[in-house]
């Protein structure tokens, strides 16, 4: 009988459907590597292998995830011209985004340091030339959604749905080898949705600052600036891994389509403030709504 985990954790709920319960052993492997991967990485824990470097430059030791999210934290920086940055924190913080939640600072935006005259990160090596505040929020829950997929895959479970609030990735053959339905959530009309797309095998992203916005901000910053974009105001991506498709949805925010399927390959919607809509693949196919070309 199908079953759903349902468990909080990096400050959103998860649930993760299987084709039966998942066992004690399996559910504590699961809690254990997303703790273990919030210990390495949260902005919001004192306790945090990157917490040292808010305080002074220095260098960590970060675990074994730390290298293909360098490359690809590295190759969004380049092809985004710099509007995609793991340099953000303080910015964010400054905004009013920190450990206690949103607060309205009334403090103007201020860029983040330019990458490579403060941050040297080589594999699992991350070395700060001056106090940085890190925040890996553009791949991070796409890539521990992947993660997780690879401790339930690890303990014989391979007809999986994980969805981290928006943030899924559906596995194996899934519910009788039926894909998964995703509605793509209206970021104007909460509730609402603009269109539906099936997800088989691949993983799905979404992001907006609709659902984290204060004092007439949003979370999603443009790394150049260190304000919050405007133009675009929800995107919608599906990839082969979340963390990719989680990297895109929020690149999509400043980069061109075209610049970006020069490196990765998906498919995606894209809604301006305006209320425009461009899409491809099964998303063109699946919007409610009138759209523009891609």
């Amino acid at each position: 009988m199908p079953a759903r985990l349902r468990l909080d954790a990096i400050g959103t709920s998860w649930s993760i459907d299987a084709p039966e319960p998942l066992g004690d052993a399996v559910v504590d492997a699961i809690r254990a590597r997303i703790e273990a991967y919030d210990l390495a990485w949260s902005r919001f824990r004192p306790d945090a292998t990157i917490a040292p470097l808010a305080r002074s430059a220095g260098e960590v030791r970060m675990p074994d995830e730390s290298a293909e999210l360098a490359q690809l934290y590295r190759l969004l920086h380049d092809v985004t011209d710099g509007a995609v940055t793991p340099l953000v924190g303080a910015s964010l913080e400054r905004l009013g985004y920190g450990a206690d939640g949103v607060v309205d600072t009334g403090l103007a935006p201020q860029a983040p340091p330019a990458w490579d005259a403060a941050l040297r990160w080589e594999g699992t090596t991350l070395r700060a030339l001056q106090p940085l505040v890190l925040d890996v929020g553009a791949a991070g829950k796409g890539q521990l959604v992947d993660l997780v997929c690879d401790v339930l895959a690890a303990h014989g479970v391979r007809d999986v749905v994980v969805d981290a609030s928006g943030d899924l990735r559906h596995a194996g053959t899934g519910d009788a080898g039926r894909p998964t339905r995703v509605a793509l959530e209206d970021p104007r009309a909460l509730g609402h949705a603009i269109g539906v797309v099936e997800v088989s095998g691949e993983a799905f992203c979404a992001s907006a600052g609709n659902r984290r916005r204060w004092a007439g901000r949003h979370h999603i910053l443009d790394g150049r600036t260190g304000a919050p974009v405007d133009e675009v105001i929800g995107t919608w991506v599906i990839a082969e891994r979340a963390m990719v498709a989680d990297a895109i949805a929020t690149a999509l925010s400043f980069a061109p389509v075209g610049v970006l399927a020069r490196h990765w390959s998906f498919e995606h919607a894209r809604m301006y403030a305006g209320g425009q809509v461009e899409a491809t693949g099964r998303f063109a196919a699946g919007l409610h709504v009138r759209r523009v070309a891609a």
